[in-house]
């Protein structure tokens, strides 16, 4: 699909009869209940859609989606949408413009849960200047995207992002505040989701349909008192990072201990209660065969079934920590202090070749690649493309580290 500057802008899919801009509404109650729809959602995903849609009311945007993409933007698909981008745009995406657009990669520079705008990433007036925008953006009426990543893997990075349309203008700190309300939860929900790798199962049959699960998982009370567990629980305990004493679940790291108790009486008092803290908790072992453990709370929503019939505030999944070695150009950018911009034009320069197909790949000016270039020559001590691509490969290299 090729698309120019004069095509029709398209309106929102099927959102002009809802209020665009963010609620006024702020109220904790609100914000409860809409933290309560995202851990339901964990258990039936196909609730995603519509929480999505209540998430994007509540930042404000024209589109709310949990998608994901390698660094390279070669490979990539939605997970869950609430549907405000119609599916050819979102098919053009991943099939062309994933790999043009500027802020592919971002997941190189930006932390975990922390939610940014284009302009935290990139020079506006550039981000305007790019094919992507021009071909992608302009015609959906799209500004702009408040984004967070919410789980890495190698090259992948999964993200809950909301795009801007014009009508709600660029990203402003209430926008930001309100997406970081929200991002630790959606994190938490995904992640559980994909523990249970089942999208059939429901709240009140949780209980009896995990006992084939790989990961354990433990239904706990407000007091960390054990009410039930897998059979993967089971075989875990006493392993190393977590065991039973008096019939409470006990963490073996004094710190993971803490976390959890804090964790579970939270759950008691409400999922929004339940803050950051409880997204993942590390469980360290002597013996290095670390876990992590992953915390839905069951006492909102449809999950309330499952904690009524268990007398359970919340269900731990713990699995085994595995370790993801960065990619070189995550890497590079940590050591040389490179941004988001250099990075793209260093990766294109190193396996495209030179300035004009740089600029002609990436949809911008080739003054543009040249200013970016040099900075990179500056940053990493090299003064040729030559001697870019073998620091590159030095960075790709296992025995040059």
């Amino acid at each position: 699909m090729h698309l120019d500057d004069t095509t029709a802008v398209a309106p929102y899919a099927g959102h002009f009869d809802v209020e665009l801009s963010a609620p006024s509404d702020h109220d904790a109650q609100s914000l409860s209940s809409l933290v309560a729809s995202i851990y339901d959602a964990a258990l039936a995903p196909e609730q995603w859609p519509a929480v999505l849609d209540a998430c994007r009311r509540f930042v404000g945007g024209m589109s709310a989606n949990i998608f994901a993409k390698d660094s390279a933007g070669v490979i990539g698909g939605v997970f869950h949408t609430d549907g405000g981008i119609a599916p050819d745009w979102t098919a053009s995406y991943f099939e062309r413009y994933a790999r043009l657009d500027p802020l592919t990669g971002m997941h190189l520079v930006t932390p975990l849960e922390h939610a940014v705008s284009t302009a935290d990433l990139m020079d506006m007036d550039e981000f305007r200047e790019s094919r992507f925008y021009r071909e992608w953006s302009v015609p959906q009426g799209i500004v702009d995207l408040v984004c967070a990543p919410i789980e890495r893997r190698g090259s992948w990075v999964a993200c809950f992002g909301i795009f801007r349309h014009e009508r709600d203008g660029l990203t402003d700190s209430a926008t930001k505040e309100r997406m970081n309300l929200l991002v630790p939860h959606i994190r938490r929900a995904v992640i559980i989701g994909n523990v249970i790798e089942n999208g059939n199962l429901r709240a009140n049959t949780l209980g009896e349909a995990v006992d084939g699960l790989a990961s354990g998982m433990f239904l706990v009370d407000a007091a960390g008192r054990v009410t039930y567990e897998n059979s993967s629980g089971t075989a875990l305990l006493g392993k190393g990072t977590i065991h039973k004493l008096g019939g409470k679940l006990v963490a073996d790291d004094y710190e993971a201990h803490k976390q959890l108790a804090e964790i579970f009486a939270a759950a008691g008092e409400g999922d929004a209660v339940v803050d950051r803290r409880g997204i993942s908790v590390a469980l360290p072992s002597a013996d290095g065969d670390d876990h992590v453990a992953h915390i839905l709370p069951l006492t909102s929503g449809a999950r309330r079934l499952t904690g009524q019939k268990y007398a359970a505030v919340a269900a731990m999944f713990v699995h085994r920590a595995t370790l993801d070695l960065p990619e070189a150009p995550e890497v590079m950018g940590r050591t040389f202090g490179l941004t988001l911009s250099e990075l793209r034009v260093m990766n294109a320069i190193v396996n495209i070749g030179g300035v004009p197909e740089t600029a002609e790949e990436l949809g911008i000016a080739e003054t543009t690649v040249k200013t970016h270039l040099h900075r990179v020559f500056a940053k990493t001590g090299t003064t040729r493309q030559a001697d870019l691509v073998r620091l590159v490969a030095g960075f790709a290299s296992p025995l040059a580290r």
